[in-house]
């Protein structure tokens, strides 16, 4: 999730600091970190608790598995076509038919993990001065949607695992995807042993902040337009895999979400 530059501990010490629910940390200190650590001994392998709110998506269900398998076969195709047929792009953004668009979730009330507070809202995103690293995610369909982002690309930033889940704001994907250092760190909250600074598992996109809705388009609303056959959001990705943290958000969709939201007194530009 798109990241802020935070206070680190010392090593020995570990210190509270604002995240999401993508659990960042400022890259710098992670990789300072990281290099003083010495590598973790291999753990069992054993499953993870998920969050009250069901968001930790460590242990895939096998709707997810095939889901990132599906995503990994389009990111290869991607690349082909990328590769024998230069795209039309303004600098280094693409252009507006090529615009990706996104949906990233984030924990806005607090959770402690290993002695840090997960927490990170829209607030906390609009609060940064220098683009964000969206961190922490561990579980691979997400990880690919991570991949498949492109700068110039627009997410719905939204809460969840809280009183009432909803789609908050909005963001845009600044830069594309680097290795997931807080991985490697075994003072944060999702260290993973088996990711290695040479041979990264896991992957960050950078965002910013565009917008904070003034009403936000909550879960609740959501389902019941997915309810409706034939509606633009029936096979809306974050509402087929619930746990997933960062999915797809198909063009149709985007637009009859920028709409409702452009009636409630907001617009998306």
């Amino acid at each position: 999730m798109p990241k802020r530059k935070m206070k680190e501990a010392e090593i020995g010490e570990v210190k509270d600091a604002p995240r999401r629910s993508s659990r960042r940390t400022s890259t710098q200190e992670v990789k300072k970190e990281a290099q003083m650590e010495a590598p973790a001994p291999a753990a069992k392998k054993s499953k993870k608790a998920r969050s009250s709110g069901g968001e930790r998506v460590d242990e895939p269900s096998k709707e997810e598995e095939e889901e990132a398998t599906k995503s990994k076969s389009t990111e290869a195709t991607n690349i082909t076509k990328a590769q024998t047929s230069a795209p039309t792009t303004n600098g280094d953004v693409s252009t507006p038919g090529e615009r990706q668009y996104w949906l990233m979730k984030a924990e806005p009330e607090s959770r402690m993990e290993k002695g840090h507070d997960i927490k990170f809202s829209i607030d906390d995103l609009a609060a940064k001065t220098e683009p964000e690293p969206w961190d922490g995610i561990r579980n691979f369909a997400a990880r690919n949607n991570l991949r498949a982002m492109k700068k110039g690309d627009m997410a719905f930033f939204y809460h969840s695992s809280c009183k009432v889940p909803a789609i908050v704001g909005t963001m845009d994907i600044v830069q594309e995807h680097t290795p997931d250092l807080s991985a490697h760190n075994p003072h944060l909250p999702y260290h993973d042993p088996k990711s290695t600074p040479d041979n990264p598992k896991w992957s960050v996109v950078h965002v910013t902040f565009r917008q904070k809705l003034k009403i936000p388009i909550t879960l609740k609303e959501l389902k019941e337009w997915q309810g409706v056959k034939g509606h633009p959001l029936e096979n809306m990705q974050m509402l087929r895999l619930a746990r997933m943290s960062v999915s797809k958000v198909e063009r149709g969709e985007w637009e009859f979400l920028v709409r409702e939201i452009g009636g409630r007194g907001d617009v998306v530009v």
